[in-house]
């Protein structure tokens, strides 16, 4: 009986380099992401001070 041969796709582990490159740019890019939400934070808190030391708003509610 003759063997048959049959071109079987040969599985490959994990590429370690591949594997901490993508980790370290997805951790980058949500790093970042979550920067700038802190900075647009802190940039409505300032703004809010800024405002309250002005006079311009007031935590106190107006007694009619």
């Amino acid at each position: 009986m003759a063997a048959h041969k049959v071109a079987h796709a040969t599985l490959k582990g994990p590429s370690v380099v591949k594997e901490i490159l993508m980790g370290f740019t997805i951790a980058l890019a949500a790093g970042s992401l979550w920067k700038m939400h802190h900075w647009n934070e802190q940039r409505k808190v300032r703004a809010f001070y800024d405002m309250l030391e002005k006079g311009e708003i007031s935590v106190v509610v107006d007694e009619e």
